[in-house]
């Protein structure tokens, strides 16, 4: 009995031990063909590329260039031989700062946001001449917007490329897409975000617009200082044209109606000589009224014994 428990016992460990080595080998086997399959896989999409949108594929032989743009999609190539190289022809920004001299020699700092595509028909082109995306970046637009703005911005004052700033950036915009345009690479727009100067030139514009406030203050209160002046002597002139009227309508008859309606009923009376010829005569107002027009030079009359005079050196 105890013969047979270990003739089992025996048995058992060799079937077990026969289950723990072919599991081992399983493991490897399906191992071994995922990477089977993936190899496969691999080598089956060498023979194709694809091409995204808003992206141009250029085809080289052996690292030459070929004449064959691949447009989007997928395209046949052949593994080693052919290799391609992706450009975007989609719009780019790029946004440089950059420091150049106005005509009067002072700094002017500039933000910068350009617009930009490759030509697509030119794409192989491109890559030939300059490279990839970062090299047409780096070799191409940023020292052309440098050089460009720097050539610009030297035509022009300070004063005149803030009061100017949209002819600036039409002369900026035409000879920055003719530069580029030899590299076909189009311009959409350039954008001049920021201009600013020195803060020494600041101080300085900011002192001339507070000088121009005051003299134009100044003025004002000279103009309004004439202005009344001239009022002042308008009013004059007239007051003195009022009174040379006034004087001219003055007649006799006007002169004798005045002293009519003043008059209070009571004739005045004047003495003449002395002692025993001693007269009193009572004025008519006729006879007032020659008195006055015997007097052509209006001369003040301050007593009654000059009013008698003139009126006895009448009679």
């Amino acid at each position: 009995m105890q013969d047979t428990e270990v003739i089992n016992l025996g048995f058992n460990t060799t079937v077990n031990s026969k289950k723990s080595a072919s599991k081992p080998n399983k493991d490897i086997q399906a191992i071994v063909r995922i990477v089977s399959l993936l190899l496969v896989l691999t080598i089956i999409c060498s023979f194709f590329v694809i091409v995204n949108p808003g992206q141009r594929g250029v085809l080289m032989k052996f690292g030459e260039v070929q004449p064959e743009i691949l447009g989007e999609g997928i395209h046949t190539v052949i593994p080693i031989m052919n290799t391609v190289e992706k450009l975007s022809i989609r719009i780019q920004n790029q946004e440089i700062s950059t420091e150049a001299s106005s005509k009067d020699l002072q700094n002017v700092y500039t933000d910068v946001a350009l617009n930009w595509h490759i030509a697509p028909e030119k794409a192989n082109v491109i890559f030939q001449r300059v490279g990839n995306h970062e090299a047409i970046i780096y070799r191409l637009i940023n020292p052309a917007v440098k050089e460009v703005l720097k050539a610009v911005m030297a035509r022009y004052t300070a004063e005149e490329i803030i009061t100017t700033r949209g002819q600036v950036k039409t002369e900026v915009d035409t000879a920055l897409k003719s530069r580029l345009s030899t590299y076909d690479i189009g311009i959409d727009d350039i954008s001049l975000v920021n201009i600013h100067f020195s803060d020494q030139f600041n101080r300085a514009v900011e002192a001339k617009q507070i000088a121009e406030q005051e003299a134009k203050r100044a003025g004002f209160l000279a103009i309004k200082a004439e202005s009344q002046a001239q009022a002042r002597v308008n009013l004059a002139k007239g007051e003195a044209k009022a009174h040379q009227l006034i004087v001219e309508s003055l007649t006799p008859a006007i002169l004798q109606r005045q002293a009519i309606a003043k008059w209070d009923g009571r004739m005045p009376w004047i003495s003449a000589g002395g002692g025993d010829n001693t007269r009193l005569f009572q004025l008519e107002l006729d006879e007032i009224v020659k008195a006055a027009q015997k007097n052509p030079n209006q001369v003040r009359v301050d007593s009654r014994s000059e009013l008698t005079d003139a009126l006895l050196h009448e009679k």
